[in-house]
């Protein structure tokens, strides 16, 4: 088993030459977490073990390297509420209310990315501001005080509460 401590680096400004990539594939709320122990897909075991801060891994961070092979970070994609704001003002109302929610909050470009969650998919969509839902991989996470986690297998804590609301 491999113990993992730090990022080495990322493969858009780090060349890992000539050795192989071997993919460790995580969901997007395990790279917010200290520790992990998972496997490549190559079948390599390791533990991530960040005795600090959790980094926040991202797409393609090379956290292990010797002279023959290079481990790097392989966010799989994950259903997602994607928008674009048409203004700062429909920006700050969207990103306020997701936030209210503690809900992570994703950037990429000039898009919110968030979760999905049925019951906010349906608050933005009547709020008008034309909610997508679509597979993305959630990387760039806004950093908060809370880190996102799971409590079983059927989502948020919102959720939950919205599911008994509507029964």
């Amino acid at each position: 088993m491999i113990i993992i401590e730090k990022i080495a680096g990322n493969v858009a400004n780090f060349s890992t030459g000539t050795r192989v990539r071997d993919p460790l594939q995580l969901e997007w709320f395990e790279t917010a977490k200290r520790l992990l122990r998972w496997h490549t897909q190559g079948g390599q075991e390791v533990a991530l073990r960040f005795m600090r801060e959790a980094p926040l891994l991202q797409q393609g961070d090379i956290v292990w390297m010797d002279d023959k092979k290079a481990i790097i970070i392989d966010i799989l994609p994950a259903a997602a509420i994607v928008l674009k704001p048409a203004t700062m003002k429909d920006m700050a109302a969207v990103c306020y209310e997701i936030g209210n929610k503690h809900l992570p909050l994703f950037l990429e470009g000039n898009e919110v990315l968030v979760p999905y969650e049925e019951p906010l998919f349906r608050w933005l969509e009547a709020k008008g501001y034309s909610p997508v839902k679509q597979q993305r991989i959630l990387t760039n996470m806004l950093r908060s005080n809370i880190i996102p986690h799971e409590h079983g297998s059927s989502g948020s804590l919102f959720s939950k509460i919205m599911q008994l609301a509507s029964k």
